[in-house]
């Protein structure tokens, strides 16, 4: 599973597919709400088919976006023997570190060359632990057609929040970015703190928009 973990987390910034086409993966949508394909999950679906909505799924990953300010993904990743182990060794947050760095991180900057961790946070309160991270990724805006300056020669660094934590022998990662940094330029002015408290908001909206079930309902 591990060694999938890089395409699968391609997905993470991937968008295509109307809601029609959801379930190629076996979730499916019910009242408003995102069931995941394993059904450790269901979210209330933050986006509007009205206002350019777009949903896609793999097995691992579901993704949303609008045509405005909306992209967020949520992936469950299984966890085999051997990450239930660096899990149990290493305690939660340095597991958390250690899973962020060697898999999310080091896709990142593959995919996207400079992409560097701008700031990070523990949360132990959170999900009985959660880590907080901000990426700077040069190139990697997923609002190319709504930037307000196209030059051929200028890629904006976009910035996006991740909340990584395990449930349920799964870790589970939120990506959101900070469409407005790309989408306005230079005429967004807010400060880098700024920038991460509208990230970790989004963030933890999203997070109490989910619902898990319990591993003895799950399909």
């Amino acid at each position: 599973m591990i060694r999938a973990l890089p395409l699968l987390l391609l997905a993470l910034s991937m968008v295509s597919g109307l809601w029609a086409q959801t379930g190629r993966s076996g979730g499916r949508v019910e009242n408003g709400r995102y069931i995941s394909p394993t059904g450790l999950f269901s979210v209330s679906i933050p986006i509007l088919p009205e206002l350019g909505g777009q949903l896609d799924e793999t097995q691992y990953v579901v993704t949303f976006q609008d045509a405005f300010t909306v992209h967020a993904s949520i992936a469950c990743f299984p966890m085999d023997a051997t990450q239930r182990w660096e899990n149990d060794t290493r305690g939660r947050r340095d597991y958390l570190v250690w899973f962020f760095s060697n898999f999310v991180q080091s896709d990142f900057q593959t995919r996207f060359p400079g992409a560097r961790i701008e700031s990070a946070k523990f949360f132990p309160t959170v999900q009985d632990g959660a880590l907080l991270t901000y990426n700077l990724l040069p190139g990697g805006t997923m609002f190319g057609d709504r930037l307000v300056f196209q030059r051929s020669d200028t890629s904006p660094v976009a910035k996006r929040g991740n909340l990584l934590f395990v449930h349920n022998r799964h870790v589970v990662v939120l990506s959101i970015e900070l469409a407005e940094k790309a989408i306005e330029g230079a005429a967004f002015t807010k400060t880098v703190e700024e920038e991460d408290e509208i990230l970790s908001k989004r963030l933890m909206d999203l997070l109490r928009r989910m619902e898990f079930v319990p591993a003895e309902k799950q399909g």
